[in-house]
């Protein structure tokens, strides 16, 4: 696709017919503007109010979104049409910035130079015989995502989860764990977001130093629907640019892709169109799918997208989540249970799956341990109501092992976060997929089965845990 122009030519002007919020009805004489053109208003006190093209509503009327806040809009304003949709600015220039969805910078920092290049928010996915699929293995150094739900380079990942489960840190923690050993470039897309969390992100990645590989795109929380319903589009748009024209490998991140529906639903409503089931918009499925089939890979450079998804109610069978996740390649499912336990990352390893746990593509041997791990907690699932009932002490002697060493494994796949040192005082550990491997295979086959189970709780290696349990042992001994 072309970059188009810095300052498409005018084509026509028309005069606000009505204002309901962030819809707004224009008037226009003669030609009407296309559906997703975009529309300017110059305000009064400054600046421009960025509108979209949702439909027509007679040969002289259309309906548009808003992007930004319409208060103080009264009738008969001006407004101009371009010459297509929304474009943001593209390219080198955009690094280590943070924009906004018409790609207004919103750091405080320099204005984009004049000639950074501009492309169309909207835009076909990629044909199918020109997408490339990849089986190689993107390792994130999270022992339970890379042991269980491995991630697929140029694949689509998506982290589930209700609120307060820790999606946000989870994914704080992959942008730092994946930028400083990535050679890529990222992009940020937090859609529907609160102003601390993405002040803290950008505080983040200016301390760690790897801000100048990333931009950050925002729909922030107190903005109109429009503009969170349109930011992962800008970020997408982004992210096209470095793969199509640099041939870059990009890493997209968006928090929270559920926002991005209700953006959706909230548009619909306000344009008058009648809800679908609980209420959702009845474009729900094409609204993702524009979204999440534009993520593919292209000619040997990939986009990978690792999202979000907050779960309303924690009901997984909630149509957006099921609408999403039918396009993920790995699943991650975020337990309220483990969390309240205090298992961090609170993964349900059980519910979670990935098309790549498959022994052609990771191998026999990460899909045997994975398996076993997989049997093993399932095992004791099954046996926790007869423990809470019985006690361990009435199981079987097979079954209380299979219990103890599920509860050390469970134990061992916690992991303490760089992003959370500050929280818990724990120095966050990053463990590679072959000490992941050999530690779960040892506690399988009973290596750890005399240790404290304490000592496997927020460790990275196995080694980690056996230096731990040496250092427990005296102390129980002492007192």
């Amino acid at each position: 696709m072309r970059d188009q122009p810095a300052s498409p030519p005018d084509l026509a002007t028309g005069t606000v017919l009505a204002v309901r919020g962030a819809v707004v009805d224009v008037a226009f004489v003669g030609h009407l503007p296309a559906i997703n053109d975009a529309l300017t208003i110059e305000r009064d006190a400054g600046g421009l109010l960025t509108l979209e093209v949702q439909s027509h509503l007679d040969p002289q009327t259309v309906r548009a979104v808003a992007f930004q806040a319409t208060a103080g809009l009264s009738r008969g304003t001006a407004v101009r049409a371009g010459a297509g949709p929304v474009t943001v600015p593209v390219g080198p220039a955009i690094m280590g910035r943070l924009l906004d969805v018409v790609g207004q910078v919103r750091d405080d920092g320099p204005a984009l130079p004049a000639d950074t290049p501009r492309r169309s928010i909207h835009a076909a996915p990629p044909a199918l015989r020109n997408q490339t699929r990849t089986t190689e293995v993107f390792a994130t150094g999270i022992k339970v995502i890379d042991l269980l739900t491995p991630m697929a380079q140029g694949g689509k990942a998506a982290m589930f989860g209700g609120a307060g489960v820790g999606k946000t840190v989870l994914v704080m923690e992959l942008i730092r764990a994946m930028v400083e050993g990535y050679d890529g470039i990222s992009v940020f897309a937090g859609v529907g977001e609160r102003s601390r969390e993405g002040h803290e992100l950008l505080t983040e990645m200016q301390a760690s130093g790897v801000l100048d590989q990333t931009v950050l795109v925002y729909g922030q929380m107190n903005e109109p629907p429009g503009a969170r319903w349109r930011a992962p589009m800008t970020a997408l748009t982004m992210s096209e640019y470095f793969r199509d024209t640099q041939h870059r490998n990009v890493l997209l991140l968006m928090d929270n892709v559920f926002r991005f529906v209700q953006a959706g639903a909230e548009v619909s409503s306000l344009l008058g169109r009648l809800p679908s089931r609980v209420g959702y918009q009845p474009t729900l499925a094409t609204e993702v799918a524009a979204l999440q089939e534009r993520i593919a890979s292209v000619a040997g450079s990939s986009v990978t997208a690792i999202q979000a998804v907050y779960v309303p109610a924690d009901d997984f069978t909630d149509p957006a989540v099921t609408t999403i996740s039918s396009h993920m390649d790995c699943v991650i499912v975020l337990s309220r249970a483990q969390a309240a336990e205090g298992f961090y990352p609170a993964i349900d390893p059980l519910a979670s799956s990935s098309m790549l746990l498959d022994p052609l593509v990771v191998g026999e041997a990460h899909y045997r341990v994975a398996e076993d791990v997989r049997q093993a907690l399932a095992r004791f699932r099954e046996l926790t109501d007869i423990i809470s009932l019985l006690g361990v002490e009435e199981l079987g002697q097979a079954d209380r092992q299979i219990v103890g060493r599920a509860r050390r494994l469970q134990r061992f796949l916690t992991q303490p976060f760089m992003v959370t040192e500050a929280f818990t005082g724990l120095p966050g550990a990053r463990v590679t997929l072959a000490d992941t491997l050999a530690g779960c295979r040892a506690i399988l086959d009973g290596a750890a089965d005399d240790w404290d189970e304490s000592a496997l709780y927020m460790v990275g290696t196995l080694a980690d845990a056996a230096a731990k349990n040496a250092k427990a042992a005296p102390a129980e001994a002492a007192a």
